[in-house]
């Protein structure tokens, strides 16, 4: 199976804060792949700093097996990685339709896949008129996500899909993500253990700052010690 995307020996700075101090793991094409970890581990930043908003200091960062380490963010979407962050970061003010039009990084991406995106969220559909800042948390998090479906992106990071929603809504977004995973590459960043050990392929623990282990779901479930020492689930 072909890696996606890989991180080696990576370090990151914000500020004079040493954030990651050496995180490695890979993702293969075609996965779910679940950053875990206690909060404060490093997890987000992760995220930010494969999408070029928080640049290593060290290390690489592999896309499709060319280094996108020192690329703007806008270069790296345009190779195809959306994103989707934490905190359901929407237009407020403007309608669905203006959210998901404002997306697009060529003319026409959104008449191209809008079969696709309402059929995965029906609601938006629905919705389509009303503006972001009227939805609910669900629906918010629906739009985020599909801002990130609108131009064609390959490789997906979405960051704490499930924080806060109803447990309804985490299905539905779940059964989603799943869909996604047909023809796109997924990694997330997800709290929740039980959401986490339903929806994803693959596991990359962070412990401060650090990658400490890695590898198939399935494995981890089985490893309470492990799932207890890094994320203190039961």
């Amino acid at each position: 199976m072909t890696d996606v995307l890989t991180l080696s020996g990576v370090h990151t700075f914000i500020n004079q804060f040493h954030i990651l101090e050496g995180v490695d793991f890979t993702v293969p094409a075609g996965s779910i792949t679940v950053l875990l970890g206690r909060n404060g581990a490093g997890k987000t930043t992760t995220l930010r700093t494969i999408m070029g908003m928080t640049p290593p200091s060290a290390g690489d960062v592999l896309f499709n097996g060319a280094s996108i380490k020192s690329r703007a963010p806008y270069t790296i979407a345009r190779l195809g990685v959306g994103y989707v962050p934490e905190h359901r970061a929407i237009f407020r003010e403007l309608t669905v339709l203006e959210n998901l039009r404002i997306s697009e990084r060529a003319k026409g991406d959104l008449d191209r896949t809008s079969d696709f995106i309402f059929r995965l969220f029906p609601d938006l559909k629905r919705l389509v008129t009303l503006r972001g800042g009227s939805l609910s948390g669900g629906q918010q998090q629906m739009l985020a996500v599909a801002r990130a479906l609108v131009s064609d992106n390959h490789l997906l990071l979405i960051d704490e899909p499930s924080e806060g929603l109803a447990p309804v809504i985490i299905e539905q977004l779940m059964a989603a993500i799943r869909e996604l995973a047909a023809d796109k590459t997924v990694l997330l960043v997800e709290q929740n253990f039980r959401v986490a050990s339903r929806l994803a392929d693959r596991y990359v623990i962070i412990d401060d700052g650090h990658s400490v282990q890695s590898g198939l779901m399935p494995d981890l479930i089985q490893d309470e010690a492990t799932v207890q020492r890094y994320l203190g689930v039961a």
